[in-house]
């Protein structure tokens, strides 16, 4: 378990305060539309948003290993929430918000308890094709679940083609004032996002003070379209929907034990939350170590994003994330230790315990505009064409994760995406590559006859086998060495290259001998060469090492030496 005070807080460099000071304010500033937004998006009331950037951010700043990485309300733990809970509770009733607390409690203990115990490599049960396909599905789910906003029409329906195909059908009765006023915030952002960063660089601007007006820009237009509904009313003589009351004032802890009818709806999809969140935080924190030339350690951001849920359980009771653009905000501002997120987090208890209510006349066409902007950055479509040109088995994992979210769910979809890749993962080993080898002229290398102009020794194989050898491949590679052998006339010599070999399971073992036996009695002697030091202790301990009827050799060369009859000529190497 972490210290009570972390390494960076006992030895904190003085010069970098001024930085720290200055980076935690304007994240403060900045993420405020992006924490109420998220709330809305988990169908939670819009300051819990705002308490879930207090104490869960300072718990992960002093527990986590990142420097730079901030942690809040994300779109993938939002959408997520939403999706899970909806089905169960009324979104925002108060026993929603309960579930909602218990999905951030019992995910964090997750966390938590993988953190302590070292479980970091459970990140790798999801391939980057799988999570790459789950954000891009969760994205097009956000963007879906935000045009209602946009235009002002509730569409109604099971999945999310039934419930576009409802919005197309209803669009003709869009509010008018609430889509304008969404369409040009989204207009305005699209430019922002696309352009504006370019045209600053051309005009003068350094790239590191574009990108920062770039990442300010979407905390104008949340300003300017908030004047523009106080200015012209627009909340309450046009019908325009807006944030409504947000609650002003500190909550305190509540603390809690959810039962057991909860704990059984909420295991799954809180661990399904725990592997994403893994995932995305560690990946993410080792990004921003690599560019900043330091090191995190998985385990602790492990604990630290776990204590962060476990806080947010009992303080404002919405899941929490590494979040992307939280990070990117914090680096542009300057940060340059968790202090600065630290200070953020007793930023924000001044913005929620006095400037809540400046927010109500907020739209939610431009929060719904600001949430599709970000969503559409999350679509990866870089990644489905390296895939797709790369490897087809998994660009379609990606597909169907992808395909599976937007159809049936996001348990659906990312269980999908991992029993794909696991089928792959067997069809692969169970197919192994097995190939027929023979010595390149004049060196002691041995390479594919497929591939290569070789020397072979007549009568004598050389099979190479690039794979581990277990119950569930055995029968393949039992008939390309039969079919192999049927092939050389007169054999009487395999030689199996085990260099690709690092584990025999005991059935490899007892079918090898079953083979050896069945060679013996067709004359063929079974030889083995450059067998791996682990594979050769286990093999020698069994039967099949006193039986087998040829030689070990050290490698190929050697076999190949000592097999060669003597009219062939070997040269010294």
């Amino acid at each position: 378990m972490a210290r009570l005070i972390p390494g960076w807080l006992a030895h904190y460099p003085k010069d970098k305060l001024g930085a720290d000071i200055a980076a935690g304010l304007i994240v403060t500033i900045l993420v405020i539309p992006q924490s109420l937004a998220y709330a809305l998006l988990a169908g939670l009331p819009p300051q819990l948003g705002l308490y879930v950037s207090i104490f869960p951010v300072i718990a992960y700043a002093l527990l986590g290993s990142s420097m730079v990485q901030a942690v809040g309300p994300v779109a993938i733990t939002a959408i997520m929430t939403y999706s899970v809970l909806s089905p169960i509770a009324p979104p925002g009733s108060s026993l929603y918000i309960m579930l909602a607390a218990s999905l951030s409690l019992l995910s964090g203990l997750m966390l938590l308890a993988c953190g302590a115990l070292r479980l970091g490599f459970l990140s790798q049960l999801l391939s980057r094709p799988v999570i790459s396909g789950f954000i891009s599905g969760s994205a097009v789910l956000i963007i879906i679940s935000q045009l209602k906003y946009l235009t002002g029409v509730v569409p109604q329906g099971g999945h999310s083609g039934e419930l576009l195909l409802d919005l197309m059908q209803k669009l003709p009765q869009a509010h008018l004032p609430t889509l304008t006023i969404g369409l040009l915030a989204f207009g305005i952002l699209a430019i922002v996002r696309l352009a504006l960063a370019d045209w600053l660089v051309r005009a003068g601007l350094s790239k590191a003070r574009a990108d920062f007006i770039v990442r300010v820009m979407p905390l104008v237009v949340v300003i300017v379209g908030t004047l523009a509904v106080i200015e012209s009313n627009l909340d309450r003589g046009q019908g325009v929907a807006v944030v409504g009351s947000v609650v002003a004032g500190l909550p305190g802890f509540t603390f809690f034990v959810p039962s057991l009818d909860t704990l059984r709806r909420l295991l799954l999809p809180a661990f399904v939350m725990m592997l994403i969140g893994m995932v995305q935080s560690i990946t993410m924190a080792q990004a921003l170590a690599i560019k900043r030339r330091e090191r995190i350690d998985p385990n602790a951001e492990l604990v630290g994003l776990g204590a962060a849920n476990v806080v947010a359980g009992f303080y404002g009771g919405m899941p929490v994330g590494g979040g992307l653009s939280r990070s990117a905000i914090n680096v542009a501002a300057g940060a340059q230790t968790p202090l600065a997120s630290i200070l953020s987090a007793l930023a924000m208890i001044g913005v929620v315990a006095g400037a809540a209510q400046w927010f109500e006349r907020l739209p939610l066409a431009v929060l719904a505009a600001s949430i599709m902007m970000a969503a559409i950055s999350m679509i990866d479509l870089k990644a489905l064409r390296q895939a797709w040109s790369y490897d087809r088995a998994d660009a379609l994992a990606l597909l169907c994760t992808a395909g599976g979210v937007l159809l049936f769910g996001l348990e659906a979809g990312i269980g999908m995406g991992i029993v794909l890749s696991m089928a792959t993962l067997l069809f692969r080993t169970s197919v192994p590559h097995i190939a027929v080898v023979g010595r390149v002229p004049g060196t002691e290398h041995f390479r594919n006859v497929a591939r290569y102009k070789v020397e072979t020794l007549p009568g004598v194989l050389f099979v190479r086998i690039d794979e581990r050898l277990f119950f569930g491949n055995l029968g393949a590679v039992e008939q390309r060495l039969n079919q192999e052998l049927e092939r050389v006339a007169e054999a009487h010599d395999l030689v199996l290259v085990m260099s690709g070999v690092n584990l025999l399971d005991t059935t490899a073992v007892e079918v090898f001998g079953e083979l050896n036996q069945d060679l013996a009695e067709r004359g063929i002697k079974l030889h083995l060469a450059e067998v791996k030091g682990p594979v050769q202790d286990r093999l020698m301990k069994s039967s099949l090492w006193k039986a087998l009827t040829g030689e070990v050799f050290l490698s190929a060369y050697a076999a190949y030496e000592k097999l060669a009859p003597p009219e062939v000529w070997c040269p010294e190497i």
